[in-house]
């Protein structure tokens, strides 16, 4: 019974310290909530000023990676940038409590881009674009613009001309966000 009460004791102890420690308490779970080795992150604040921009250095949690709750009283919006998606989230600090706000999730799916030969296949899903804008350049001169109205989805194989070698960019323009691909033929 000495041993039993005992055990019970030190339980009550140690889950008393924990508690007594916890800083940060999630009221919703995020969707950004696991983080790898080598995603960027981003985070600003309501002024759209960056406090913060970097590769992320472990895999994990991103509330145990970062400790939110340092910054000042106010709302947050954190970017992770994946390799096809960037996922966009904002949190409201306030007296030290970090809460992760759910209706401000997004999602944008970066274009994908695969060059073949002198073929350059580009995908890209835009849900919340009316409009991309496609521009190639060789060795740093405009060669061709392309604008896209109306769909969601982009899918559009470019042929370029065999016979010039070289220096080549790709830029994906909407929603005032530029996706670039450098590549050579």
């Amino acid at each position: 019974m000495k041993k039993l009460f005992k055990k019970i004791l030190v339980v009550a102890v140690v889950l008393g310290t924990y508690a007594g420690y916890a800083s940060e308490t999630l009221e919703v779970v995020p969707t950004i909530n696991n983080v790898k080795k080598g995603n960027l992150i981003s985070v600003s604040d309501a002024s759209g000023q960056i406090i913060y921009s970097g590769r992320i250095n472990y895999n994990g949690n991103l509330t145990s990676i970062f400790n939110f709750n340092q910054l000042d009283d106010g709302v947050y919006k954190i970017e992770i940038n994946r390799d096809f998606v960037i996922e966009i989230n904002k949190i409201l600090i306030k007296d030290g409590v970090v809460t992760y706000l759910k209706d401000s999730k997004e999602k944008i799916y970066k274009p994908v881009f695969r060059v073949e030969d002198s073929k350059v296949f580009i995908s890209k899903i835009a849900f919340d674009s009316n409009e991309m804008t496609i521009e190639f350049y060789y060795e740093n001169e405009l060669i061709h613009t392309d604008t896209v109205k109306g769909n969601k989805i982009l899918n559009r194989i470019y042929k370029l001309d065999e016979t010039l070698r070289g220096d080549y960019t790709a830029t994906v323009k909407t929603n005032e966000r530029v996706y670039i691909e450098n590549f050579k033929l």
